[in-house]
């Protein structure tokens, strides 16, 4: 059933923006599968083969957790929509555009590290970072702009939960922008975990930071401090 409908042209429902997310999501996990390949090695070689492409499963797992939050994180989202205009659906093919790069630096990734050139490594993980940072930065900008725009949102949304959201996606950044250094100036290897890690954490929160545990809401609920 489509949502409720204000200003037509300007404002609509939100079921063909989240129907349209969820064709692209759906083709950006399609397209990660495709950099698994059968490994063309001599007759009686092909344990050997299949074990030496670890880092393209490594890559594949880390960019599918990365896209399953995504989809998390979009599902609750929208799921406090009531309606969009035409600011949000811009926003939201701001996340989709970043989203849909993710196979590319995947593939790169995972070619550097089964080439054991540590040039190519430092350079592919450094590239995985800025995308998945500039992923980050989309969801700081969506999530900016809800927290701006709370006439979009269902009643009874907290009106701590979106700017708490930015916090959130401003935490990924951060790490992110880390892991790319440590991998291009310490050791490539090091930012896998990293890659791994911060989607598992996107998953946990992927009801909103606010809502994770009382320590988060302590903290986005802090007063500021008072003026001088």
């Amino acid at each position: 059933m489509s949502r409720p409908v204000d200003d037509a042209g300007v404002r609509s429902g939100t079921t063909r923006a989240e129907g349209f997310s969820d064709g692209v999501l759906a083709i950006v996990i399609t397209l990660l599968v495709l950099d698994l390949r059968v490994p063309e090695v001599e007759n009686g070689h092909l344990l050997s083969g299949l074990l030496k492409q670890w880092p393209a499963y490594g890559a594949y797992v880390a960019s599918y957790l990365y896209v399953a939050v995504v989809w998390l994180n979009h599902r609750a989202t929208f799921n406090r929509i009531r309606i969009a205009d035409r600011g949000l659906h811009w926003a939201n093919l701001f996340v989709l555009f970043s989203t849909a790069l993710l196979p590319f630096p995947t593939a790169v990734v995972s070619r550097a590290l089964q080439d054991h050139n540590q040039q190519d490594q430092r350079v592919g993980v450094a590239f995985y970072a800025l995308v998945s940072a500039l992923l980050c930065v989309s969801w700081l900008v969506f999530f900016h702009y809800l927290s701006r725009h709370r006439e979009l949102l269902e009643e009874g949304v907290h009106d701590r939960l979106y700017p708490s959201e930015r916090l959130r996606a401003l935490i990924g950044l951060i790490l992110y922008v880390v892991a790319g250094l440590v991998g291009y100036l310490v050791a490539p290897i090091a930012s896998l975990g990293i890659f791994v890690l911060l989607p598992v954490f996107y998953g946990v929160t992927s009801a909103g930071l606010y809502n994770a545990a009382p320590f988060a809401r302590r903290l986005v609920d802090r007063p500021p401090p008072p003026q001088t």
